[in-house]
């Protein structure tokens, strides 16, 4: 750890006099260039909203500071976080020990965090994550994340230094779809690679299923079992790396109307969702059928919704809570010519949904090295409208609402190689206790 820290505290010495890209219009893998060229890492700095135990700034830096476990093999970051920046100071607050036990300067603002106390850029990639904090909800149920701010102060900084570099935005964009698109589009403006989204699409599969690209994918269905909105984005997430790529890839959402409670029922019985697909998907993760959406053996009894999406090229498809698990994510569809759904649970493997993170994180680490979005941001532009819109038609249940400014069309690469393929969980197993500090939990003959 001493050798490590002292690397850290030599980079940061030179951070001053080490000129940044001005550009990344044109360059494909400049930071994998640049670590080949000098043996210098990409340097990071860490925005967050709230660093304590099990928040995602916690579960997101002990991947980026120590390395991981990712499809089995240990897997070195291969990036220097050199500044941190905390929004908000609650109890438990895990920054100055880790600042302290890695040798990394806290900053009171992001300007400051982003310039690593200079005058101008001196940072190769930013990782914004801005969840969890004490944040107020408007009256739509949306908790205001200031995810846009973190943004605009970050990019304030890039346009003033003309230096534009990888940019991660941990979640939906915004609880404002507006400001949202105006994100991707100032990214899209200034060539700025911009990555965003869940962890759970990255996450193994069970069974190992793939749905070849040009699929005709007719209805489909993503269970949770978490609350409305902070657990329906992961779901859409889920829903959308699964289906974006069917035939003609993503086109759109043009309708969607939110059932809550015994409408839920209801909707099911009229076949405006299919529950032969929530059947599968449900079996996927227990093996067996259920008989009520809101209480599953072992649960705490909940209220059930169900969002159900129109889209532009007649896909249909459902955001269903089932029961009470915040490890709940099943996904079932109905492909044209198939008798059977094609369905699948995704595990996250032991310690909750904490070792999500090791894939989320390489994904990032991958983004920032090579200096290109290994999926595109659209996805989570159109997730984070369709969960904006669907808080809006909460407001008025069983109504339908007409979604034209979701009409968003795009195509994602194949990115399978940052899956995890569960590998990883047969050295972290379920028997194996979860740390209660920072510490990803790498075994000990690994390190």
């Amino acid at each position: 750890m001493t050798s490590q820290k002292q690397t850290r505290r030599a980079v940061l010495k030179t951070l001053a006099v080490t000129p940044l890209l001005t550009s990344l219009s044109g360059l494909d893998s400049w930071a994998a260039t640049m670590l080949a060229e000098t043996g210098k890492r990409p340097r990071v700095a860490a925005i967050y909203t709230s660093f304590t135990y099990r928040s995602h700034a916690h579960v997101l830096l002990e991947n980026f500071l120590e390395p991981y476990l990712f499809c089995g093999k240990k897997t070195d970051p291969g990036v220097e976080v050199v500044s941190l920046y905390r929004d908000q100071q609650p109890a438990g607050d895990m920054t100055d020990q880790v600042s302290k036990k890695y040798g990394i300067p806290v900053f009171k603002t992001i300007r400051e965090a982003v310039c690593v106390g200079g005058d101008k850029l001196a940072v190769d990639a930013v990782l914004s994550i801005a969840e969890h904090g004490n944040y107020p909800v408007n009256d739509r149920g949306q908790r205001m994340y200031p995810r846009k701010r973190f943004f605009d102060q970050i990019v304030a900084v890039m346009k003033e230094s003309k230096s534009f570099v990888p940019l991660f935005n941990d979640k939906h964009l915004s609880y404002r779809f507006d400001w949202a698109k105006e994100m991707v589009a100032t990214a899209q403006q200034y060539n700025i690679p911009f990555l965003a989204g869940s962890s759970v699409p990255l996450a193994q599969r069970k069974p190992a299923i793939e749905i070849k690209k040009g699929a005709r994918i007719v209805q489909a269905i993503s269970i949770h079992g978490g609350p409305v909105e902070s657990y329906d984005f992961h779901a859409l997430e889920v829903l959308q790396s699964m289906v974006e790529n069917r035939r003609g890839g993503e086109t759109g959402v043009k309708r969607l109307t939110f059932y809550e409670g015994d409408q839920v029922y209801q909707a099911a019985q009229a076949g405006i969702f299919d529950m032969e697909l929530a059947d599968a998907a449900m079996k996927a993760e227990l093996g067996h059928s259920i008989g009520d959406f809101g209480k599953l053996e072992g649960e705490v009894k909940i209220t059930p919704h169900a969002i159900v999406y129109d889209y532009v090229d007649g896909l249909k498809a459902t955001i269903l809570r089932v029961g009470k698990s915040s490890t709940r994510w099943n996904f079932a569809c109905r492909i044209k010519g198939s008798a059977a759904p094609l369905a699948t649970s995704f595990y996250v493997g032991p310690w909750q949904n904490r070792n999500l993170f090791k894939a989320l994180a390489h994904s990032i680490q991958t983004h920032f090295r090579n200096g290109s979005a290994p999926y595109p941001v659209q996805r989570t532009l159109l997730v984070s409208g369709m969960l904006d819109s669907a808080m809006q038609g909460r407001l008025a249940t069983g109504h339908p609402l007409q979604t034209n400014h979701l009409h968003i069309s795009y195509k994602s690469p194949d990115h399978s190689a940052l899956r995890e393929n569960g590998d990883s969980w047969k050295l972290i197993t379920e028997a194996i206790p979860e740390p209660e500090r920072f510490d990803n939990g790498l075994p000990a003959d690994l390190k």
